[in-house]
Formats: structure tokens, sequence, C-alpha cells
């Protein structure tokens, strides 16, 4: 079997840039950015990143085709504040506690998504719609409508306890 001569020199340089990587002073791996989007009371059909045929949503759009969108999906509570509160846990609503939009408030001091993030360096942020009555645990940054909320004009709970309209 012939070889080039032009391999050696290249292994021997391949071999002294792995070491060099080798000093004590590692590039931290880089953290994505996480820009999670829950809308409500709005199925695939109404979305065009979707394929709808029934309206556009550019900006929805935009953002589905710089990202990532979930094509084969499943939701283990359909309603609004325990689909959430699933989401938030990674548990059934039996498990998290959370099982229905009137009787139930949510218990903030298990763990949930927001925390696990926080933990791993990332700042969080939820704007919009909450409905799980008790108010975020978890974010470094909240404002939320009261209960279902309105969706035109809304009213905001702040972090401070304030209720604004923006």
């Amino acid at each position: 079997m012939k070889t080039s001569s032009f391999i050696y020199p290249l292994t021997g340089m391949a071999a002294l840039a792995s070491l060099a990587s080798c000093g004590s002073e590692k590039e931290a791996p880089k953290q994505y950015n996480i820009v999670y989007i829950m809308t409500d009371d709005h199925t695939a059909q109404m979305m065009s990143c979707y394929g709808s045929r029934f309206v556009e949503t550019p900006n929805l759009d935009r953002i589905a085709n710089d990202g990532v969108i979930f094509t084969n999906s499943f939701v283990a509570n359909s309603l609004s504040g325990p689909s959430r509160a699933c989401m938030l846990t990674g548990k059934h609503s039996h498990a998290n506690g959370f099982t229905d939009n009137t009787t139930c408030v949510f218990d903030g001091s298990q763990q949930t998504m927001p925390k696990l993030l926080q933990k791993a360096g990332y700042q969080t942020a939820i704007i919009g719609k909450w409905h799980l009555i008790s108010l975020p645990t978890g974010f470094d940054h909240w404002e939320i409508v009261p209960e279902q909320g309105d969706y035109y004009n809304p009213d905001f709970i702040t972090m401070d306890n304030d209720t604004i309209r923006k």
C-alpha cells in the first residue's frame, strides 16, 4: 500500500493541535437560547408554518423557520391550566396535583423546567397566561394575566403583585 508523505506532517500537526486543547482553560460549552411559545386555544390548523391554508401567521412562521416546530407531539391533559402544569413539571396531572381549571391551585414547590433551567445558568421569564391560580415560581421575571385573562388589552399581575395594564 502506497502512502503519501504529505499525510505524516498533517498527522503531527493534528496531534499538536489536540495537545494545545488540553490546556487548563477550557472553553465552556455554548448555551443556546430557548424561546418556548405556548399558545392557548390555537390549533396547528391555524398556523401557516404547519401548512394551514386558512390563515397566514408570518411572525410565527419566521420563528419556526429559525428554530424547531413539533410535528409529532401529544398532550397529557388538554385543559388549559392542567396542560401547563404537565409541561412545567413533566408529570401527569394526577402526579403534579393540578387536575382541573376550577378547584386546583398549582404547587410551586415541586420541581419544574424553569427551575432546572435556572440551575443550568439560564434566565427564565413568563409573560402572558399562567392560569394556575398560584403565583409563578422558578422565573427570574414574570407578568401574568389574572385567571383566564382577557385576550385584548389585558391586565397583568407583576412580580410586585401589582395589577397593571400595558
